[in-house]
């Protein structure tokens, strides 16, 4: 079989990510090297060698490993197959270097609910327009990580805080189509981001990024059942193009935007 290289790699607009990067790589190491950022590593497919600090750890499918930023490491393929991996570059923003030394001791986290948030996060990282979704979800990331990191600090059951969570619903109505970062929302209710979103969730049952995409799915129905195109509707609601709507609003209400607005084939919305 002929050695694979296969690699995408790109900066979304998600404060503190530094880069995305996905590969599949079959015979190929990484010789000794450092990064400026820290490295959230899942393997998806094969597993992955490698040693940090002198010592020997390695990434089976299940484990997230947490690689800090300038501590030499290496990576090499678990046997002929390969590997496919994705990966998180993040800087300080999101874990500190206080946290290094713990990092360097524990890297590989056998962890499912870390290991599917982490998913989570690439498949909105993917395509673009759902930043809020990816910057919360990074934000309960960075969070189970510290707690791993730093286990005497890890609190209990999130404190409840309706005032919070409304004070965020408010500025979500108030901001359908233009929309607001975390990092915006959060220092304008003066709230930390992840309590924040915990907030939210808590009070309402849903994160903030689907109350928000609700909410422009909802007037994207109105404006296609009154004869507007799907493009301008993307446009006007909110969402970053189409497809982007096209995405959400089959989530959300089981047909596509076109399809919805000619409604005669499939009967009414509800």
């Amino acid at each position: 079989m002929a050695p694979q290289r296969n690699v995408s790699a790109w900066r979304p607009r998600v404060p503190g990510v530094v880069e995305v990067f996905h590969a599949h790589f079959t015979e190929y190491s990484y010789p000794m090297h450092v990064h400026e950022a820290w490295t959230l590593l899942i393997v998806d497919d094969g597993a992955v060698r490698y040693d940090l600090d002198r010592h020997e750890h390695g990434t089976p499918h299940d484990t997230v490993s947490l690689l800090p930023p300038h501590v030499p490491h290496n990576g090499s393929p678990v046997g002929p197959s390969g590997f496919r991996k994705r990966v998180l570059y993040l800087d300080t923003s999101h874990l500190g270097d206080e946290l290094v030394g713990a990092a360097v001791d524990g890297p590989d986290l056998r962890d499912p609910v870390l290991r599917r948030r982490v998913g989570q996060v690439h498949t909105a990282l993917a395509l673009p327009g759902d930043e809020l979704e990816a910057a919360s979800r990074l934000t309960l990331i960075g969070e189970r990580l510290r707690a791993h990191l730093r286990p005497r600090l890890a609190v209990g059951a999130p404190r409840r805080d309706p005032a919070l969570a409304r004070r965020l619903r408010e500025l979500l109505d108030e901001r359908v189509p233009q929309g607001v970062t975390l990092g915006e929302a959060s220092a304008l209710v003066q709230a930390h981001p992840a309590h924040l979103v915990r907030a939210f969730s808590g009070a309402y049952g849903i994160a903030p990024h689907q109350y928000l995409m609700s909410r422009r799915v909802d007037r994207a129905r109105r404006l296609l059942l009154a004869g507007r195109k799907p493009a301008e509707v993307a446009a006007e609601t909110g969402f970053y193009d189409q497809a982007h709507l096209t995405r959400h609003f089959r989530k959300l209400v089981g047909v596509t935007p076109g399809r919805y607005g000619r409604g005669t084939s499939w009967g009414k919305g509800t």
